[in-house]
């Protein structure tokens, strides 16, 4: 849609006009405009919303954050010159870092205002749930001194006990799984069998259901009831509903919530009346960020909140019934009209959707939200971006739509429809900026030919290339310059890290491996081994364990720690006729000694702070560990003791994934200047460097293949759970029928591909002034054996870029004759 239809604007001459008929307010209106004419057009229209639906897409590097913090500061400054009531602006996003992000960007821009700081919230929308279900507890049902929030991953006892007490309840359709699609019987066959439905097939079908049902607001009688549309042999929906049914009623009798109850309580909450009422009359307006990552039930949250909770028992009545009675939500936006109450602002870029095949997310909902705010006029598109330099933007512009005509052409026999929903991506080009453009260093010179395209011989080749590039590329003033590499799997990022660390330390570049600070919390690790010491010290194994951490956190120093733990008394507390400790040997004994003295002195839920605070943690470390106390010391309301607490502690570390605190310089650790980061694609994505590499770019994982794992082949060629995901989002794109196990498994295949090749887009935009790219010719089948190397085919877009920039291709031959 072009800027001119956008009528939801406020021009400019109109705000000219205002600025002469107020003359009290004048003040604030320049600085309004001040901020609005500092916007590029695609940013003003956000700026220049005043009431009702908006959506706003946005390509890569057009500043999106940039453009919202203005708009919610110049929403705020209106709200706060018109009105009394003082009602809030809510701002949602999809992270905490983000949150943390956007928030100091509006209070950047009301300070440029010269209005209080106030008038607003930042919220993630989990965050904006749970605070709307704390304040109703009675209506939401959470009584949150009394819950635990877990993060169910497929390995959390919940997972595993729903899965066999679903077993022990249904031997009969169990029977018919383990029998497969071939069984002689053989006793081996059998326990080998059993042992890959128990740990691996049902848990990875009960993770993958349980998220995408309860996020849509599916109950397991919904589930049965798509199931017998359905005509697959081993009925997956119902073992699926079972499975459901099997954990709810686990969380429930433990008195256990996840992030998907969050949003249900507070929807709950909104059922009533005289709440939604009290929360409605709290907001005047709702802006979401990366909207596209959205699930329906969130969508409908926020739809409520946003509602001006005048005439709109429309909007709220469809809204709460979905919510109560679990129907698909595919006509949710069709409400949205030139009048529509809801004062509701929607960002996002459909073609950034990279969580779908591993969360509920699903671009399709934005996408329809876009459609029907163009129907009426309101959908602004900021597709003018100053981040990359321009042969960047033209390769990226190239790869989306060559890669909508590869998918075209499998799914619509060539026949291309601009509003196809099966193409990977929405057909939206990124536009250079302007002449003149108000923001300083857009689409900035390129640094060699901007776009460097290598074929290596193996990935040997590959680390000599990208090294002597970046060596040359950090030689002058490494201070100035930022740069990453940007890898599909952590696997390939440590064997990197491993290659390159030599050669930066050669020529003192900063080399930070992201997925080793965060390929696991170490805190609760550290704390487990402290604890477990505290409470049985005479225990080598136990007093080794804290030793390490110790000596890890440079607490003590490095030494013989399998001496020191072979006779803890001894080294605890050393007898008079012992022979004299060296001094590093004093040192660790004294800082042990401390612990135990403050095991005995503190209590109980005082420990973790404590021993954080003597490990020395940096600032999102300590926030990490109060977290994590917080959790332990609830989990154990009632039942207070260090057995209690050592058990809990056990039982977040080995079965699920304890989430660090992230702190507001998060991002800045990924890009500072001076500095080679090792980061994947989807961590990368609302980041950015100057130089991007992007090595290893092989078919067999960009768009990568979708393929059974051998163990669990006995059951055909799927997987259940991709299956079941593929089959209950046809029920909520509202599609006329079910598809049966070979119709899923494709959609599945291409909702992977689609998603793999938004993530290569992701990837390459990131760069400012120069994408690295490679494919070497010979690399891992499986990165977990990197040094097993034989020929791979290039992600197909790869040699499609190479034949429509011929100039960017690397001469290998050249450069080692130069060399």
């Amino acid at each position: 849609m072009s800027d001119t239809n956008f009528t939801a604007a406020l021009p400019s001459e109109s705000l000219h006009s205002e600025l002469s008929e107020r003359s009290p307010v004048s003040s604030l209106r320049e600085k309004i405009l001040a901020i609005r004419n500092s916007l590029r057009p695609g940013q003003q229209q956000m700026a220049d919303w005043q009431s009702g639906p908006l959506a706003i897409s946005a390509v890569p590097g057009a500043g999106k954050s940039t453009g919202m913090a203005a708009a919610a500061a110049i929403a705020i400054a209106r709200q706060y010159e018109r009105s009394s009531s003082r009602r809030q602006l809510v701002v949602v996003t999809f992270t905490r870092s983000a949150a943390a992000n956007i928030k100091a960007k509006i209070r950047k821009d009301l300070k440029k205002l010269s209005i209080p700081q106030t008038g607003f919230f930042v919220y993630t929308l989990h965050g904006l749930a749970l605070n709307i279900a704390s304040r109703h507890s009675d209506l939401s049902g959470l009584q949150l001194q009394n819950v635990t929030l877990i993060t169910p991953t497929q390995s959390h006892r919940f997972i595993r006990t729903a899965v066999e007490q679903w077993i022990a309840n249904n031997p009969a359709i169990y029977l018919r799984l383990l029998e497969g699609h071939q069984f002689d019987g053989e006793e081996t066959e059998r326990l080998r069998r059993q042992s890959v439905l128990r740990t691996e097939v049902l848990p990875e079908l009960a993770n993958t259901v349980i998220h995408e049902a309860k996020s849509s607001g599916i109950s397991p009688e919904k589930l049965r009831e798509w199931s017998k549309q359905t005509t697959d042999e081993y009925t997956i929906l119902s073992i699926a509903a079972g499975l459901y049914e099997q954990y709810q009623n686990l969380m429930r009798s433990r008195d256990f919530i996840d992030y998907d109850d969050m949003i249900l309580a507070a929807l709950r909450v909104l059922e009533n009346d005289s709440a939604r009422r009290i929360e409605q009359n709290q907001v005047f307006a709702v802006f979401e960020d990366e909207a596209q990552d959205s699930s329906p039930l969130q969508t409908q949250l926020l739809e409520i909140l946003a509602s001006d909770g005048g005439d709109n028992s429309l909007l709220l009545t469809d809204a709460i019934n979905r919510v109560s009675t679990a129907d698909p939500c595919t006509d949710a936006i069709h409400r949205v009209s030139p009048n529509s109450p809801l004062n509701l602002v929607r960002v996002g870029d459909p073609n950034q959707a990279i969580n779908s095949t591993f969360t509920p997310a699903d671009p399709i909902y934005f996408r329809q939200f876009c459609e029907e705010c163009d129907r009426i006029k309101r959908l602004a598109t900021m597709d003018q971006a100053g981040r990359s330099t321009r042969i960047i933007i033209e390769a990226a512009n190239f790869a989306l739509k060559w890669i909508n005509n590869q998918s075209l052409a499998k799914t619509n026999n060539g026949q291309q429809t601009p509003d196809n929903r099966q193409v990977p991506f929405r057909l939206q080009t990124i536009r250079p900026v302007e002449v003149g453009d108000p923001q300083d260093n857009a689409n900035p010179e390129p640094i060699g030919r901007g776009l460097e395209l290598y074929t290596p011989r193996d990935i040997h080749h590959t680390v000599e290339l990208l090294s002597q590039r970046v060596i040359d590329l950090f030689g002058e003033d490494p201070t100035e310059q930022s740069a990453a590499i940007l890898v599909r799997e952590n696997r390939q990022g440590r064997w990197l890290a491993e290659a390159l660390t030599p050669v930066c330390k050669e020529y003192n570049i900063t080399l930070y491996d992201v997925g080793e600070r965060d390929r696991r919390s170490h805190v609760p690790q550290e704390i487990l081994a402290l604890l477990q010491f505290c409470d049985r010290p005479h225990s080598p194994d136990y007093l080794k364990a804290a030793l390490e951490a110790l000596v890890q956190r440079q607490l003590i120093p490095t030494q013989d720690l399998n001496a020191l733990a072979s006779l803890p008394e001894e080294f605890l507390y050393p007898g008079p006729l012992a022979a004299p400790q060296p001094e590093t040997v004093q040192k660790a004994a004294r800082l042990c000694r401390n612990l135990l003295r403050a095991r005995l002195e503190l209590p109980l839920y005082q420990l973790i702070s404590f021993l954080a605070l003597t490990l020395n943690y940096d600032q999102a470390e300590l926030a990490t560990a109060d977290k994590l106390a917080e959790r332990v010391n609830q989990q154990i309301a009632g039942n207070s003791s260090m057995g209690g607490m050592l058990s809990t502690l056990s039982e977040i570390v080995s079965s699920e994934r304890f989430e660090p605190v992230e702190t507001e310089d998060s991002e800045e650790r990924y890009t500072r200047r001076g500095q080679l980061t090792i980061i994947t694609m989807h961590k990368a994505k609302g980041l950015d460097w100057d130089y991007v590499f992007l090595p290893f770019l092989h078919e067999n994982l960009i768009p990568g293949r979708f393929w059974v794992p051998p163990q669990s082949q006995f059951l055909g060629d799927f997987t259940l759970s991709e299956v079941a995901r593929a089959q209950i989002r046809a029920a909520l794109h509202g599609e006329s029928t079910i598809p049966d196990v070979t119709q899923a498994w494709e959609q599945a295949k291409h909702l992977k591909i689609s998603e793999e090749y938004r993530l290569l887009y992701v990837a390459m935009t990131r760069a400012k002034r120069l994408v690295w790219m490679s494919a070497a010719q010979k690399a891992p089948f499986t990165w977990s054996k990197p040094d097993n190397l034989q020929e791979q085919a290039p992600c197909p877009v790869f040699p499609a870029l190479k034949r429509q920039f011929p100039e960017c291709v690397m001469n290998l031959a050249v450069m080692a004759k130069q060399a």
